[in-house]
Order: structure tokens, then C-alpha cells, then sequence
């Protein structure tokens, strides 16, 4: 059997951990070393009260839009521990991705953009240009962009959010990594967002900026691009969405260095 693409390549993956097995398998069966190094954790509201309510009166809503994979899940955890999803509530994704994780639940029409997974792209679908007198909810975490919302609103929306989850940083000891980093074990990282990346400084301090910085980073977005250029990555990817795209990047990003 020939090596594969990433054979001994060692890349840290900072994603939660619960999103990140599946990037990792398939760096493993490209011959690669999966580091994880989540740089977000994902906890539970510390109160429920105010997206209880909101989940109470999902039929008064005409759409529902989910930001992300942890969005469906978490969203969704807690809408079936209360009620059953409302029969004629139509449901959006930001990006493929999220749309895959709705379906995967029984969600057959999802409204999703094709390509580029952003708010922005969401709102230029033809479904969502004209909202006048229409009422969505938006599956999100607490805090994050305000973008799609004002989006929305311009096109008269009335916009609620159903926040399901917290995100912070979680207590990671740098020390195995860095020596990782040390050794030269460590090849490429890959980042899935501007504050995971942010988070990912913050944990390694002094010690560790410089050999974050001068390291190959694999990005989806251009905008995670433009957060890694300001905080100084010498050497940036954009791959593009999903797990095999993300992969089939690094491929190519090896073969020629």
C-alpha cells in the first residue's frame, strides 16, 4: 500500500471536540497525526428560561435558522425535550455543513446556501429577500455576529434568537503540544474560527505565538483568512468547507512544499 498524502504529518485540530473526530479520521487515513487541541468548549445554558419560552411558541414563527452543526444539535436537544417541531416551521442553514446535520434529522427541504457557508450567502437566497411581515428565530449560541439579524431586519423581519449553548475556553495545558512543536512533530493546524483561533494565542501565551505564527494554518473562510493575516499567521489555506475538502487541501499544500 503506497503512503498516504499526509503521511507523518503531524496536524493539531482546534475544533470542540465533538466536531472534530471526523476531520481527524480522515487526516489518520491520509497518513497524517491528528493532534486535538480544542481551543472552544461547548457547555450547557447556565439558564434555560428565556429559550424555553421562545421554543413554547415555535408555531408563531415562519422560519427557523440554524448557524451551525452545535446549533442543530443543541437547538434541537432542547426542542424535543419539550415539544415536538412544528409541522409547517421551514427550516435554513448557514453552510452545507449544518444543512447536512438537519437532515440527517429528518429535515427534508432545507433552505441552504450551495457554496459559500455565510450569513451573507444564507440572506441572498431568493427565500429570504422579501420578509416583510414575517417573524424568524435563529438557533445560535450566546454572543457571536449581529449580521445576519440586521440582514434580516432590513427586509423586515422580525428576528428572535433561540440561544442554546455557551461557548468558552476551555483549561488546556500547552506543555505536550509545545513540545510536540519543539520536536518538529507538529506540521499544520487547522482553525474553524476567528475566535477559536484567538483562543488558540491566548492558550499558548509567549511560549507558543511564535510557533503558531510561522506554521501552516487551514482555514474555511476567508474571513478566519483576514483574522489569522491581522494577528500575524505567516502562511494561510483557505479550503473551502467540509472535512474532504479540508483534507484534499492539505494534500496539495504538501505535495508542493
Amino acid at each position: 500500500m503506497s503512503p498516504g498524502p499526509l503521511v507523518n504529518r503531524g496536524i493539531v485540530i482546534t475544533r470542540p471536540r465533538e466536531h472534530a473526530l471526523s476531520l481527524a479520521e480522515l487526516i489518520r487515513s491520509a497518513g497524517g497525526n491528528p493532534v486535538l487541541f480544542p481551543t472552544i468548549e461547548i457547555l450547557p445554558l447556565e439558564n434555560r428560561e428565556a429559550v424555553s419560552n421562545l421554543i413554547a411558541g415555535l408555531e408563531n414563527f415562519h422560519l427557523a435558522i440554524f448557524v451551525s452543526p452545535t446549533a442543530v444539535l443543541r437547538g434541537l436537544e432542547l426542542v424535543n425535550a419539550r415539544r415536538a417541531w412544528p409541522g409547517d416551521l421551514r427550516v435554513a442553514a448557514v453552510g452545507g455543513g449544518t444543512a447536512k446535520v438537519l437532515q440527517e434529522r429528518g429535515f427534508g427541504a432545507v433552505i441552504a446556501p450551495e457554496a459559500q457557508a455565510d450569513s451573507e450567502a444564507l440572506a441572498a437566497l431568493p427565500e429570504l429577500r422579501d420578509l416583510r411581515g414575517r417573524s424568524v428565530v435563529i438557533f445560535r449560541g450566546q454572543g457571536g455576529r449581529e449580521s445576519l439579524r440586521a440582514l434580516l431586519e432590513a427586509r423586515g423581519a422580525r428576528v428572535a434568537y433561540a440561544e442554546c449553548y455557551r461557548r468558552t475556553r476551555p483549561a488546556q495545558d500547552p506543555g505536550p503540544l509545545l513540545a510536540l512543536w519543539q520536536r518538529g512533530a507538529i506540521d499544520a493546524v487547522s482553525i474553524s474560527s476567528a475566535e477559536g483561533l484567538q483562543n488558540f494565542l491566548d492558550i499558548l501565551g509567549p511560549a507558543g505565538r511564535a510557533y503558531l505564527l510561522a506554521t501552516p494554518v487551514f482555514v474555511p473562510h476567508p474571513q478566519i483568512a483576514r483574522a489569522a493575516e491581522r494577528l500575524g499567521v505567516k502562511r494561510i489555506v483557505l479550503t473551502g468547507h467540509g472535512d474532504d475538502q479540508t483534507v484534499t487541501e492539505m494534500a496539495a499544500f504538501f505535495a508542493r512544499v
